[in-house]
């Protein structure tokens, strides 16, 4: 009995939590761990973050070890052999023999070497401190993407849904209107004009429906691409919530910001220092170098060869260097393409502030003006539902017809659908703003989430 019963509760406890409709927090969660871009960005950091190590390893001492063992063998065959040997008396003391010697030696052989002087690889060393950095820089610009692309989806995906659900209510109030017309026709209180009309408008918003559909389903697609799976249920936005202006209220102080601490121009600004370190690098090739350079080689022959045999050990340490003379131009080539890349960074690095300030501007437009179109719809709401009112009155008594009521109701649901995507875009905006200032984070996200209910 107990276990169809905590069957029965986990069950439960599962569909009360899909019930659950996911926030935007939710959804950002999910986005962390899901989506492919930033993922990519991620590894693209970690891989950064090897630069420095590599390019210290060019300044470090190199040690290696070598050996070898040799086999010789070695026979000694004179023209005389077999011959006998005579003594000064003319008698014969022996015979004329061949000879070898047969020897194995092994060889270890310990190198050492220490960079003193070599310019191309300090100036290395200096470049991937400054890579590491654009990797880094990079990875927030992409935190900052996943933020911005989040927030677009979802509301673009509540944008959807609030389109759906205007033009759903606005068919079922066109039905009734249809249906009126029709009855009012056979009574003969009204003409086939007010039917075709009705008929007509039910027709256009049918249309709309569909496309309404689609629409919800291709932002629920862009959603998915970036949370890794179909997206459920989403908080909505609470009506009549009220929406700040960006602090600070003065448009030159995100100007400012942005010129200074967005990560598109701090990437650039990177960049650039690494290209006039690229310059020296390439000068280099005209320096000379200078190594330490220590080694011991350890001997060991077995056997008898060339009359030795035994273990010697033999220890050397110097200075080597090198100067270079000519290498067919090829140096001054390498420095004149870096001087000409140095140009390319400094022009990217301007060109990377003009869009920083524009960004700025547009965002820091985006919202105000955003905030003025939100209050001038609200009102408008109120007037398009007053005239809506007043039209069904009219047509009530007689004084306005079908089609009047018709486009009552079709700016009604107009109006209340340009307010919902009013909100999504000013709120985005802000997001997009301090995007562009570089001081986005996900903590800026809280407050939105604030502003969202349970459907």
């Amino acid at each position: 009995m107990q276990k169809p019963l905590i069957a029965v509760l986990l069950a439960s406890a599962f569909f009360s939590l899909n019930a659950q409709a996911a926030d935007l927090l939710q959804v950002y969660q999910q986005a962390l761990a899901n989506d492919a871009t930033y993922a990519s960005a991620r590894a693209s950091a970690q891989a950064g973050r090897e630069r420095v190590p590599q390019g210290r390893a060019g300044l470090l001492p190199t040690v290696g070890i070598s050996g070898g063992i040799t086999r010789n063998n070695n026979d000694f065959s004179p023209f005389n052999e077999g011959q006998p040997v005579r003594d000064a008396n003319g008698n014969i003391t022996g015979v004329v023999l061949g000879g070898g010697a047969n020897a194995t030696t092994k060889d270890i052989n310990v190198q050492l070497s220490q960079p003193l002087f070599r310019w191309d690889r300090w100036e290395t060393y200096q470049q991937s401190k400054l890579q590491q950095a654009i990797s880094e820089a990079q990875f927030a610009q992409a935190q900052q993407d996943l933020i911005t692309r989040v927030a677009q989806a979802y509301f673009d995906v509540l944008a959807a849904q609030d389109t759906l659900a205007s033009t759903r209510a606005q068919k079922e109030a066109v039905t009734e209107q249809l249906a009126s017309a029709k009855r009012n026709f056979e009574v003969g209180t009204q003409t086939i004009t007010d039917t075709h009309e009705a008929q007509a408008a039910y027709d256009l918003v049918i249309s709309q429906e569909i496309a309404a559909v689609n629409d919800l389903e291709t932002k629920k697609t862009a959603l998915q691409a970036i949370i890794g799976t179909p997206p459920g249920a989403l908080a909505t936005l609470r009506t009549g919530v009220n929406l700040t202006a960006p602090q600070p209220i003065v448009v030159d102080q995100w100007v400012s910001a942005a010129q200074n601490q967005n990560y598109a121009v701090s990437v650039a600004e990177l960049q650039l220092e690494s290209a006039k370190r690229e310059i020296s690098k390439q000068r280099a090739g005209h320096y000379p170098t200078l190594d330490l350079v220590a080694n011991s080689l350890h001997r060991d022959v077995n056997g008898q060869y060339a009359g030795t045999s035994g273990r010697t050990t033999s220890n050397s340490i110097g200075i080597s260097y090198s100067i270079p003379i000519f290498s067919g131009f090829a140096v001054t080539s390498r420095v004149r393409e870096s001087i000409a890349l140095e140009d390319k960074a400094r022009n990217d690095l301007e060109a990377n502030r003009r869009n920083a300030e524009l960004l700025a501007r547009q965002s820091f437009l985006g919202v105000n003006s955003g905030l003025a179109q939100v209050k001038a719809l609200e009102a408008a709401e109120v007037s398009s539902n007053s005239a809506l009112e007043s039209n069904k009155l009219g047509y009530q008594v007689g004084v306005r017809i079908n089609i009047d009521v018709l486009n009552a109701q079709r700016q009604l649901y107009q109006t209340r659908t340009d307010l919902a995507k009013a909100r999504y875009n000013t709120i985005l905006a802000g997001l997009k703003l301090k995007a562009a200032a570089g001081s986005l984070r996900e903590e800026d996200l809280q407050p939105i989430n604030a502003l969202l209910s349970q459907p």
